[in-house]
């Protein structure tokens, strides 16, 4: 899972980006977190806790709401849709 975090962070500068050099900044200004991250994050937090899928993911998206969630993800996470 660490593994699995480091390497969101280090991609997320290049996330949209179809780079395939492997000449890059391991981390940079722009390297940050990303939705994925913080969706691991709330999978380990449910099975670690017996949670409730949905209402983990929800109670993330309200923690860390700038994590970049695709549209129809977000939406059905803010109305309850999961």
């Amino acid at each position: 899972m660490i593994g699995a975090i480091i390497g969101n962070i280090i991609e997320s500068p290049y996330e949209h980006w179809n780079y395939k050099g492997t000449d890059f900044a391991l981390f940079s200004s722009r390297s940050r977190c990303t939705d994925d991250t913080v969706l691991t994050v709330a999978v380990a937090d449910a099975l670690l806790h017996a949670k409730g899928y949905a209402q983990t993911f929800v109670d993330y998206v309200f923690a860390y709401p700038d994590a970049g969630y695709g549209g129809t993800f977000l939406a059905q996470a803010l109305t309850g849709k999961l």
